[in-house]
């Protein structure tokens, strides 16, 4: 065939398309038009309130993977050999976790948690076996049964530590892992541990393909008291990183050990904290980090995770199941605040915590040395005070999940007592009142407005703390049924923000109402939370764990943006926006194998964060439009139908005189030309475009494609005050216009 056919061909740079005509079999064809949109900024226009730089904040819970093993760099699960409980899923009538009595449920919950570790699938049967003879989960025997007996001791301070007894050199015990060899080859023990018997042990790594270890190290002068064990492991450099290393304790000859904790750092760990996951948020110039909770902090005690690390006790986790062996506390939690260069914010304890209680922490925090509080800061190594100004009273005793939940008033009860101790311990701090979600809690809010909006103490002695700051967790979502269109549950997700924003507009109308002088919202949970196991729908299974859109996947970068904008339209009433969360919760990072990559909304967060302090200026948007179809349960009730423009965008002028745009591209009917506009303001002649998209909603990222969904930089020029984008769906843009140069330089 002497004729030339040619296929299409688009240029695609994240998300913003250059389309060229097609011309095959002879005849020329156009692409489909893209749909049209204009964006007008009007530049001289401008808000008296900046951006507030909290709102890009992020939220960290002892749940999972998230602190331990995710922002913690400790690699070994369960390092203080504790005995192990295994969440049933369900709760006491108080709100306290149940934990599983099974032994075939816990057998079966144990080789699932090893297989996704990634243990050699030999060694996975062991471990139910040696957890079934006495020795701590996540741990199995160096040896044979019959010569390694395990059995449960008592550690010095209180709680448990681990009995071995063998009868020949070599044993011990062990557990598979991962390490961090892409980064580092050099690895730091630290045992406490005595023996009757012994004089030495060793330590080694041995790869998963290996008969003999790769990297040994002997801890001499062991002894019958306790002490602290050192030792260094090195891994050659010619021994690949992404297999499963074993981690083994053994003995240099027959006796008895005794040990209370086992932790394996890599040497670059940051404070203890893993480099990879501070440089990250360090990257994304996280400006605030709230801790320790979530439904954690309804039960943690404080006290529990400050001193010497060998000192501190190990809980059973009453909110999530399993330990927490209080590793990572206040003093590490104000430092790894510090290695990232964000603001720490601590969730107080209003759950089964005392008044009491939370004026010591925050006294621990903010008092100088001088005092008893501070002379215990001091004493562990911190003689100057943290100054941690932000304090949230309570996290979520609405809900029945939580330990010691309350009712409306019960709240407003315990608010004024902890708000009266602890303004009593430092009255420079902001309190944060434990608000309800605002798409179904406004009677716990009224509540809460009422009663602590000033009028007379109800004691004559006793102060009456009124409400500034409320909160939200607007963890909207629930169970869909998997007949539903995945489509449907992203457009569902799109119209939420909207629907926020006209809710906390109506909760700032409220806190003004009742007379609230300068009220305020802080965002302290949030992300998109659908889950599969709805009921109804007769058609076939459509949605999957595949297209479902989740906080690891595209939709959650758009969503997010979308509440920043909707923030910064309410300005100034929302303050502060934290997402949930840093690592392997929700939306953020992961960290798998000892690997780490950032979730796409990773990415849309920190590029919104160039907008921090900027002063924003009106914007027009004419856009097609599209309508939530209402599958999640949230958005069943709202009426009429929720109608949202598919082209979102703020706009703000930054300390440098750049003009910053913000766009999101949440329609799903194809691309849109967008005709941006700027009036008031004298461009230069080229604008840069930095942009995430996707080609579906549920795209993300993986341990095996970490950069899947990643930004991408452009140039784009500016001509007689206008450019011109066409942007994909499911596409995120911030567009830096620099100011024209001065003609008189």
């Amino acid at each position: 065939m002497n004729r030339r056919s040619k296929i299409a061909v688009n240029a695609v740079v994240g998300g913003i398309t250059l389309a060229f005509a097609v011309a095959k079999a002879g005849r020329t064809e156009e692409p489909p038009k893209a749909a049209q949109a204009v964006l007008r900024v009007r530049a001289a226009e401008r808000s008296p309130h900046p951006i507030p730089r909290y709102i890009t904040g992020k939220f960290a819970e002892h749940l999972g993977s998230n602190i331990l093993n995710g922002m913690d760099a400790q690699i070994l699960r369960n390092p203080t050999l504790a005995d192990f409980p295994f969440s049933s899923g369900q709760t006491t009538p108080d709100g306290v976790v149940t934990f599983q009595f099974d032994r075939e449920r816990i057998g079966q919950q144990l080789r699932q948690g090893a297989s996704r570790l990634g243990w050699p699938e030999g060694e996975i049967a062991p471990l139910v076996e040696a957890r079934d003879d006495g020795l701590a989960c996540w741990w199995v025997r160096v040896g044979p049964r019959g010569s390694v007996q395990v059995s449960p001791d008592t550690a010095p301070y209180g709680g448990r530590a681990q009995r071995i007894e063998v009868r020949a050199a070599g044993e011990g015990i062990a557990q598979w892992t991962y390490l961090p060899l892409h980064r580092v080859r050099k690895f730091q023990c630290e045992m406490f541990a005595r023996s009757p018997d012994m004089k030495s042990l060793t330590i080694s790594l041995l790869p998963s393909d290996a008969k003999k270890p790769c990297a040994t190290a002997r801890l001499a002068d062991v002894s019958a008291e306790w002490q602290k064990l050192t030792g260094t492991l090195e891994v050659p450099a010619d021994l690949p990183a992404d297999k499963p290393y074993r981690f083994a304790i053994t003995a240099d000859g027959p006796g008895q050990l005794v040990t209370a904790r086992c932790l394996l750092r890599p040497a670059d760990h940051v404070g203890g904290a893993d480099p990879d996951v501070v440089r990250l948020l360090k990257e994304s110039r996280l400006p605030i980090l709230r801790w320790p909770g979530g439904n954690f902090a309804s039960g943690y005690h404080w006290e529990d995770g400050v001193g010497p690390t060998e000192a501190r006790p190990t809980r059973p986790n009453y909110a999530w199941g399993g330990v927490e062996p209080n590793l990572f506390g206040t003093d590490e939690f104000v430092a790894f605040c510090r290695a990232v260069g964000c603001e720490p914010m601590i969730c107080l304890n209003a759950g089964d915590g005392t008044p009491e209680e939370a004026a010591h922490w925050v006294q621990y925090c903010n008092a100088k040395a001088d005092t008893l509080a501070g002379a215990l800061r001091a004493a562990n190594g911190h003689p100057e005070p943290y100054n941690v100004r932000h304090w949230e009273i309570g996290n979520e005793l609405w809900g029945r999940w939580q330990v010691h939940w309350t009712t409306p008033t019960g709240y407003v009860d315990r608010y004024r007592q902890f708000a009266q101790a602890v303004l009593a311990a430092d009255p420079t701090i902001k309190i944060y009142a434990c608000g309800a979600p605002v798409m179904w809690g406004k009677a716990w809010n009224d509540t809460l407005i009422a009663k602590t909006s000033g009028g007379l103490p109800t004691r004559p002695t006793e102060a009456a703390p009124i409400l500034k700051i409320t909160t939200d967790h607007p963890l909207v979502g629930g169970p869909v049924s998997a007949a539903t269109d995945p489509m449907d549950v992203y457009r569902d997700f799109m119209a939420v923000p909207g629907v926020l924003e006209k809710k906390w507009a109506a909760l700032r109308d409220d806190m003004q109402k009742a007379l609230i002088q300068e009220p305020r919202l802080a965002v302290t949970e949030l992300q998109i939370f659908a889950r599969i196991g709805g009921q109804g729908g007769d058609g076939p299974r459509r949605l999957s764990r595949e297209n479902l859109v989740t906080p690891a996947t595209q939709a959650e970068a758009l969503y997010d943006v979308l509440i920043y904008h909707a923030a910064i339209r309410l300005a100034p009433f929302v303050e502060m926006v934290t997402h949930s969360a840093t690592v392997n919760h929700g939306g953020g990072l992961r960290k798998e194998r000892e690997r780490v990559y950032a979730n796409p909304c990773y990415y849309a967060q920190s590029a919104f964060a160039a907008l921090a302090g900027a002063t924003p200026v009106a914007v027009e948007v004419k856009s097609p439009t599209e309508r939530a179809p209402r599958v999640i349960g949230d958005l069943k009730n709202v009426v009429p139908p929720p109608e949202y423009p598919a082209i979102d965008a703020v706009a703000a002028l930054d300390a440098g005189g750049s003009l910053l745009i913000s766009v999101v591209h949440r329609g799903t009917a194809g691309p849109i030309e967008l005709a941006v506009e700027l009036d008031g303001f004298k461009p230069a002649a080229t604008a840069e475009v930095r942009s995430l998209s996707a080609d579906v909603p549920w795209a993300a990222n993986s341990l095996e494609k970490p950069e899947a969904v990643k930004p991408a930089v452009s140039q784009i020029g500016v001509q007689a005050g206008k450019l011109v984008l066409t942007i994909k769906p499911y596409t995120v843009l911030r567009v830096t216009v620099p100011p024209a140069s001065n003609p008189a330089r």
